[in-house]
Parts: C-alpha cells; sequence; structure tokens
C-alpha cells in the first residue's frame, strides 16, 4: 500500500494489514449482517475468472485431435479424465453424470485460478488500483482492493450455497417431491410419528452443517494464506541500510518464496477438496436412506 496515514508517515503494519483485508464495496455495512453490502472486488475477480475458465475450456475442445495432443490438450485431458474417474466413483447415474462431471471440472479449474490469485504480489493490483482511484478524483487513501474472491466469505460460502441448492434439486428429481419429504422425516432414526420432528431437525441441521463447513473449509484456507502473504510483506518493508533491515529484506525474499512455493499445493489441494465435496453431496441426494 503506498497512500501514507492521515499523519503524513507511511502506515504502520495494523494500518497496512487492514488496508489489505478492506473490501472494495458499494457502500458501508449499516450492520453486522447487512445484504445489501457487496463486495465489488470479489464480484468482479470472481466473475472475470469464471470468463477465463469456461475460456480456457472451451478453447481446450474446439482445439481437442485425435493425434498427438500439444502440452495444453494434454494436461486438460489429463485432468477431464480424473475428475470423470471420481464422478464415475461417486455418482453411479449415468445420466446426472452429464452434468455433474461438467460441473465438477468447471468448479476445480474456477476455483483454482480465484485461489492462485494470491500468488500475486500483494501490492501490485492494491497499487494499481490506487492509481486509478486517484486519477479519477478519489481518495487514494481509501482505495481498497481485495484480490483473493475465495478468501472472501461472502463468496465460498455463495459457492456452497450453490451446491446445496444443486443437491436439492437432485434430491427432488431422483427420489420424487413426495419421496423426498418421506425421507426428511424418516431418516436417520426410523419411520414412526414420535420421531418425525428429530428425524427432521436432523436432516435440516446435516444441510446446514454441510454447507456452511464446505464454504468455510475454502474461506479459512484462503484467508490465513492471504494474511501469511501480508506478514511476508511487511518484512520486506522493514529494509534499511542496517544489518537488522539487510537480514529482514532476506528473509522477506526466502519466506515470500518459500511460501509461495508451498501454496501451489494449497491452492490446488483447496480446489480439489471442494470439488470432491460437490460430488460427494450429490452423490448423496442419489442414495437413499
Amino acid at each position: 500500500m503506498a497512500a501514507e496515514n492521515a499523519a503524513g508517515h507511511g502506515p504502520t503494519a495494523g494500518e497496512y494489514i487492514v488496508h489489505h483485508l478492506t473490501h472494495l464495496q458499494n457502500h458501508a455495512p449499516k450492520g453486522v449482517f447487512d445484504l445489501s453490502v457487496f463486495n465489488l472486488d470479489s464480484l468482479f475477480y470472481a466473475i472475470v475468472l469464471g470468463i477465463v475458465t469456461c475460456w480456457l475450456l472451451w478453447l481446450a475442445a474446439r482445439k481437442a485431435t485425435s493425434g498427438v495432443p500439444g502440452r495444453f490438450q494434454a494436461a486438460v485431458e489429463i485432468l477431464v479424465e480424473m475428475v470423470d474417474n471420481q464422478a464415475k466413483g461417486i455418482v453411479h447415474s449415468a445420466a446426472s453424470r452429464k452434468f455433474v462431471a461438467p460441473l465438477a471440472l468447471t468448479v476445480f479449474v474456477w476455483i483454482f485460478l480465484m485461489n492462485a490469485m494470491d500468488l500475486l504480489p500483494v501490492d501490485l493490483l492494491p497499487w494499481i488500483w490506487e492509481r486509478i482511484y486517484g486519477a479519477a478524483g478519489g481518495d487514494p487513501h481509501h482505495a481498497y482492493m481485495r484480490v483473493v474472491p475465495t478468501a472472501d466469505l461472502s463468496v465460498s460460502l455463495g459457492l456452497s450455497v450453490a451446491v446445496l441448492l444443486i443437491c436439492l434439486y437432485y434430491n427432488v428429481k431422483i427420489k420424487g417431491a413426495g419421496g423426498w419429504v418421506h425421507e426428511l422425516f424418516t431418516a436417520p432414526f426410523g419411520n414412526h410419528w414420535a420421531l418425525y420432528p428429530f428425524n427432521f431437525a436432523m436432516q435440516i441441521v446435516e444441510f446446514i452443517a454441510k454447507t456452511v463447513s464446505h464454504g468455510m473449509r475454502l474461506f479459512g484456507n484462503m484467508y490465513a494464506g492471504e494474511l501469511i502473504f501480508l506478514l511476508i510483506a511487511l518484512l520486506g518493508g522493514a529494509f534499511t541500510l542496517t544489518g537488522t533491515g539487510i537480514g529482514l529484506a532476506i528473509l522477506h525474499i526466502i519466506a515470500g518464496w518459500a511460501w509461495a512455493v508451498f501454496h501451489i499445493l494449497i491452492i490446488t489441494l483447496q480446489a480439489f477438496i471442494f470439488m470432491m465435496l460437490t460430488l460427494i453431496y450429490i452423490g448423496q441426494a442419489h442414495d437413499a436412506h
């Protein structure tokens, strides 16, 4: 963050982190839970990366040949085969897999790209946005910009809620509306009128718990990764022409490189876990208790 604080000095460590963790919003929240607030930065990057995901998969399909594949086609074919094998082992309906397998592939690539935004230098895009915001007449001190959509709870929970809606759709499609309602009141404890309230309560708790944990797992890991990158960036900000300052700068380079390499595994693993849980939850919607 290049902007200075009100005293005319560079930001403190706390101010730097708070600035980077503040969203660009349509207006300030009026309370803890305000559904009229939109995180415009998360929406922008999520939509752009969603378009990029569709374009990459479309490009791979358009350029597919029966001969020796190029590197890009080979990578996509390996990914498609991996997702298709996972879908076959979890969702046993061939008809459902025609939609579920491409959905899982899209989810994996989309979340991977959103997670990968964490690998960009933490100050790069916010610095560019500061200059644009200031040139447009705004106050650069309030030019907020977060670039990792999955580190935004509203995005990760939005994805998990979308999975929940798909699961509800397949519950009704596979079992029928009457069959699903019957299952809501008779599982898991049994078909007895005295157990109906407990069965229904347990089913609702299960749906809520799966949805919340699905989104929170992705959010928690990506938020923590973003915060660690900010802390590493502060080491570089402590550079001075002293032994301590030079040592911190060297540590900044080493720690940044090491965490970036390790983070590649994290962003891939989190995309894979979200995809697998999506398949598992949809597969469970096909099973009768």
